[in-house]
């Protein structure tokens, strides 16, 4: 689904394009996997119930994920490939490092499908294009590396729940030839999983001029940080990282003892400053992560939206908020900052960020589709018991007969 919005200078002058779940009505997952057509869609707004899965053509390449330094994911392991290698005629890839394990090589039994493996190398070799499927054996922390490793179009993901927590991965390994034969038949329910498009620019900052749409002297402006023509220059600044973020985009005081002090702009006007330990940025698949922790609601991964959640705000006021998917937010050091601040992607490539850099994050047109074991709304209430034992209280004991009497005649008495 694809929005159009014009912001910028009067006149219709700055066109962008905003995303929420990605192009309509194609919309690919790696080479072969698609949404299935829904003839009778009306809105354009895809149905979440509609929301299936199909292959254009048969899957031919998996790509298993498994959780690294966990002996007890090396069985499983070697089960599934076997399985997929034999039986299904797949071809396989892995990370080297996971072939490489010495227990592997230790294994003779299992040589003959150890030799047959594709392996790559994260950061060397680009497999985006020709992975039909993704397999994940852990935690959630499988699902984000998968997610890192495909910065477009990701294929569908089969997520086995091996490893401390679940949110992500709602299937159980004990039937997984059963499972993995279902979603190589497709007409699969998937949950799509929105990601950011994040980018971290250098140098970016000129603080002059005038804000179109402010009502605010120039002067005032200036003061209060507003940026100049109601957006950023997307010219100027150096792009030093650009990535996709599934869970979340964290900025804190780093090993600080101060404050941290930022400036949070949306569509290119400031909204507000976060004195704090920081915020969270986050997808709704992030809200029961780090978010969750900090005061946030969780919210469903279909829900079109991204967070903002402030930890440990020093204005008790300043709770946690939800904006409209395709929006682009912009964090940079607010002006009077006494350090500098430090931004991580999903636990991943932290950085410090100085006075005149700033961080553009908005909604990416290339969402994760995680296979559903049930369906998209049974998968995520099952995994909000299961993780967080999510309104999960001690049962009043039911009234006696003698007390439901005695609760009538004083109800009678009352009157």
């Amino acid at each position: 689904l694809r929005e159009r919005s014009i912001i910028g200078a009067p006149g219709g002058a700055g066109r962008r394009a905003h995303f929420l779940h990605g192009p309509y009505p194609a919309t690919h997952f790696g080479p072969k996997a698609c949404i299935l057509p829904n003839p009778t869609s009306v809105m354009h707004i895809q149905d979440p119930a509609s929301q299936r899965l199909t292959w254009n053509k048969p899957p031919v390449n998996v790509l298993v994920i498994r959780k690294i330094r966990d002996e007890s994911l090396v069985e499983p392991f070697k089960e599934l490939c076997r399985f997929l290698v034999e039986e299904k005629q797949m071809m396989v890839y892995v990370e080297r490092r996971v072939a490489d394990d010495a227990t592997l090589s230790k294994d003779e039994a299992f040589g003959s499908i150890r030799n047959q493996l594709c392996t790559f190398r994260e950061g060397y070799d680009d497999i985006s294009d020709c992975i039909d499927l993704i397999i994940c054996l852990g935690g959630d922390g499988t699902l984000l590396y998968a997610s890192s490793l495909f910065q477009g179009s990701v294929p569908p993901v089969m997520a086995f729940h091996l490893g401390s927590l679940g949110f992500l991965t709602p299937f159980k390994f004990e039937s997984y030839k059963t499972e993995v034969a279902k979603v190589f038949e497709g007409n699969a329910a998937i949950t799509l999983r929105s990601r950011l498009k994040v980018k971290v620019v250098k140098d970016m900052l000129q603080r002059t001029g005038r804000q179109p749409h402010s009502r605010e002297p120039p002067q005032q402006q200036e003061h209060n940080g507003l940026l100049p023509h109601g957006h950023t220059n997307n010219e100027a600044g150096k792009v030093t990282l650009q990535l996709q973020v599934l869970n979340e985009v964290v900025v804190d005081r780093g090993p600080s003892s101060y404050l941290s002090n930022v400036d949070l702009y949306l569509d290119g006007r400031l909204i507000t400053s976060v004195q704090g330990d920081g915020v969270i940025v986050s997808t709704p698949t992030g809200s029961t992560a780090y978010a969750a922790a900090a005061g946030a609601s969780m919210i469903h991964p279909n829900v079109p939206a991204i967070m903002v959640t402030p930890i440990c705000p020093h204005s008790l006021s300043f709770r946690p908020i939800v904006v409209p998917a395709g929006v682009e937010l912009m964090i940079t050091l607010s002006p009077d900052a006494r350090n500098t601040a430090w931004v991580s992607f999903d636990g991943r490539k932290r950085q410090e960020i100085q006075h005149g850099d700033c961080i553009k994050i908005t909604t990416s047109c290339y969402p994760v589709p995680s296979i559903c074991c049930h369906d998209l709304v049974y998968d995520w209430f099952e995994s909000l018991a299961q993780c967080l034992h999510w309104n999960v209280r001690k049962r009043q004991a039911i009234f006696s007969c003698f007390e439901m009497e005695h609760l009538i005649i004083n109800m009678m008495l009352s009157v």
